[in-house]
C-alpha cells in the first residue's frame, strides 16, 4: 500500500484542485444563465476542449484501449467514425446552434429552443424532450458513478461502496459550487491532463521494448495474428455500425450546450480546429497504448496477468508499470478527469432540464435567478442521488443500457436539431414525430434485433428523419412568426460568417 501512497496524495490534490475550481466559478455565477450556460462567454479554447472532455469519457482510456489490446486495428473503425461526425457537427451545428439559440428567445436548454424554434404553445414538445433527457442521462451518470468507482477501487484497494461515494461527492461538489462555468473549466484542464497522458504512455511503452523495438511487427503478429488487418473478422455492417457512432454526437445535449454557450459564430471555427486536434491526437493515442500494449505484454508474459483478465486495464497498468508513483498518480488522475469531466456535464444538463424545463416552465414562471440558481443546484444533488442508488449494484442490468444511451440521444435529437438548423418549413408535430420515434426505434431494436449486428442508431436516426420530413410536408406549413425568426437566424448566422471571412485577410496581412 505504501507504493501506491503517492498516487493517492496526487489524486487528492486534483480532487482538490478542481473543487477550488469550483469555488472560483462560483463568485463568477449571478444568475441562473450563468449557472447552466457561463453566460454564452467562453471563448475558442475552452469552447473546444469542455467539449471534447465532456464527450470522452471513460471509455477513451479504458474501453477502447481494451478493445484494440484484444482484437487490433479492426476496433479502430468506431475511432474513425466519431472523427468524421465530430467534425461534421462542429461544421454544420455549432455556428448555427449558437445563433439560433439566441434568437429564438435566447434558448437555454434544448428543449426551451425546440418550444421557441416551433412555437410549442402547449409545451408538449418541451415535456417529451425533457424526459427523453432525462431518462438517458440517469443511466449515463450512473455508468459515470460506476466508472469513477471502479477506478477507486481497483488503484486504492476500497470497497466499491465507499469508491462510489468517494467518486460521487467529488464531482458533486464542484458542479453544485461553480456550475457551467466551474465544468468548463475544469474540463479545459481535464482535457489537457488526458492527451498528456495518452501520447506519453505509448510512446513509453514503445520505448520501453528496447532492443526489440526493430521486431515490433513480429510480436504484434505473433501475439494477434490479424492485429494489423482493418478488416479482420469484420463484416460490412460491422464497419457500418461502428462508422455510425458519428451520427451520435448531432444529438448528444452534453455535447451542444457547449456550442450554446460560446461567446459569438466567431470563436467557432478556431474550437473547431482546436477540438477535433485535440480528438485526433486523444484517439490515436488510446489506440495506440492498446495496439503497441500487444508487443509489449508479448515481450513481458510475466507482467500480463492482470491484464490478459481484464483488457480493459491495459492503460492503467502500462502506466503502474512504466511510471514511478509520483508520475503514475498523474497519469491515472487522467482516467478520473475523463469521467468526472463527461459525468459533471450530463449532471448539469439534468439539472437545467429539471430547472428550465419542468420547474420554470410549470410549476414557478416567475422564479427570480437567484431561486433558479439553488433549485439548479438542488436538482444537481437529487440526480446524482438517483444515479448512485442506480449505481450501487455494479451488476445491475441498468448499465447494460448505457450502449444505446448515445444511440438513443443521436436518433431521438440528431435529425431534429439538423433541420430545425437548416429547413424553415419543419413543423411543431413533425419534431414531435421525430423523438418519439427515433427514441422507440432504438429502444425496439436494441431489445428485438440486436442479432442482425446493426447498431440501433442507424435504423433510429433513418425512421426519425424520414417521419420529420413526411409529417412536416402532410401538414401545413409553421406560422409566419415561426418562419420569420428562422430566416432572422438564418441570416444573421450568415452576416457574422461573413465578416469572419472579411477579417481573415486582415489578419493574415498584419501577421506578415
Amino acid at each position: 500500500m505504501s507504493q501506491l501512497n503517492p498516487t493517492l496524495i496526487t489524486f487528492i490534490f486534483y480532487i482538490i484542485a478542481m473543487v477550488g475550481i469550483g469555488l472560483y466559478a462560483y463568485k463568477a455565477t449571478s444568475d441562473f444563465s450563468d449557472y447552466i450556460l457561463g453566460g454564452r462567454s467562453l471563448g475558442s479554447v475552452v469552447t473546444a476542449l469542455s467539449a471534447g472532455a465532456s464527450d470522452m469519457s471513460g471509455w477513451l482510456l479504458m474501453g477502447l484501449p481494451g478493445a484494440i489490446y484484444l482484437s487490433g486495428l479492426s476496433e479502430a473503425w468506431i475511432a474513425i467514425g466519431l472523427i468524421i461526425g465530430a467534425w461534421l457537427n462542429w461544421l454544420l451545428v455549432a455556428g448555427r446552434l449558437r445563433v439560433h439559440t439566441e434568437v429564438q428567445n435566447n434558448a437555454l436548454t434544448l428543449p426551451d429552443y425546440f418550444t421557441s424554434r416551433f412555437g410549442d404553445r402547449k409545451r408538449i414538445l418541451r415535456m417529451i424532450s425533457a424526459l427523453v433527457i432525462l431518462v438517458f442521462f440517469s443511466i449515463y451518470c450512473a455508468s459515470g458513478m460506476v466508472a469513477g468507482a471502479r477506478l477507486f477501487e481497483s488503484i486504492f484497494g476500497m470497497s466499491y461502496t465507499t469508491a462510489l461515494w468517494i467518486s460521487a461527492i467529488a464531482t458533486i461538489s464542484y458542479v453544485c459550487i461553480g456550475g457551467f462555468l466551474a465544468i468548463s473549466w475544469t474540463d479545459t484542464f481535464q482535457a489537457g491532463l488526458m492527451i498528456f497522458a495518452l501520447l506519453l504512455t505509448p510512446i513509453m511503452a514503445y520505448m520501453a521494448i528496447g532492443d526489440h523495438s526493430q521486431q515490433f511487427a513480429t510480436m504484434i503478429e505473433t501475439a494477434r495474428p490479424h492485429a494489423t488487418n482493418m478488416l479482420s473478422g469484420l463484416s460490412t455492417v460491422a464497419i457500418l455500425s461502428s462508422l455510425a457512432w458519428g451520427l451520435g454526437y448531432f444529438g448528444q445535449p452534453h455535447i451542444l450546450v457547449r456550442f450554446m454557450a460560446a461567446d459569438s459564430v466567431k470563436t467557432i471555427p478556431a474550437a473547431r480546429r482546436i477540438g477535433m486536434s485535440w480528438m485526433i491526437l486523444c484517439l490515436g493515442g488510446a489506440v495506440g497504448a492498446g495496439f503497441i500494449g500487444i508487443a509489449y505484454f508479448q515481450h513481458h508474459a510475466e507482467l500480463a496477468g492482470v491484464v490478459s483478465q481484464n483488457p480493459e486495464t491495459i492503460f492503467m497498468e502500462l502506466t503502474k508499470i512504466l511510471f514511478n508513483p509520483w508520475i503514475a498518480g498523474v497519469i491515472l488522475a487522467a482516467i478520473l478527469a475523463a469521467v468526472m469531466s463527461t459525468l459533471s456535464c450530463q449532471l448539469l444538463v439534468c439539472s437545467s432540464t429539471l430547472t428550465e424545463d419542468l420547474y420554470k416552465a410549470f410549476l414557478r414562471k416567475n422564479a427570480s435567478q437567484k431561486e433558479l440558481v439553488w433549485v439548479g443546484r438542488l436538482m444537481v444533488l437529487a440526480i446524482a442521488i438517483l444515479a448512485i442508488i442506480l449505481a450501487s449494484n455494479p451488476n445491475s442490468k441498468v448499465l447494460g443500457l448505457v450502449a444505446y444511451a448515445w444511440a438513443g440521444f443521436g436518433a431521438a435529437f440528431g435529425p431534429l436539431i439538423i433541420l430545425s438548423l437548416f429547413w424553415k418549413r419543419m413543423t411543431l408535430n413533425g419534431a414531435i414525430m421525430g423523438i418519439i420515434v427515433g427514441a422507440i426505434t432504438v429502444i425496439v431494436w436494441k431489445n428485438t434485433m440486436a442479432s442482425t449486428g446493426l447498431y440501433e442508431i442507424i435504423p433510429g436516426f433513418i425512421l426519425s428523419f424520414t417521419s420529420i420530413v413526411v409529417v412536416s410536408l402532410l401538414e401545413k406549413a409553421p406560422s409566419q412568426e415561426v418562419i420569420q425568426r428562422f430566416e432572422q437566424a438564418d441570416e444573421l448566422y450568415k452576416k457574422e460568417m461573413a465578416e469572419l471571412q472579411n477579417e481573415l485577410p486582415t489578419q493574415s496581412e498584419n501577421a506578415r
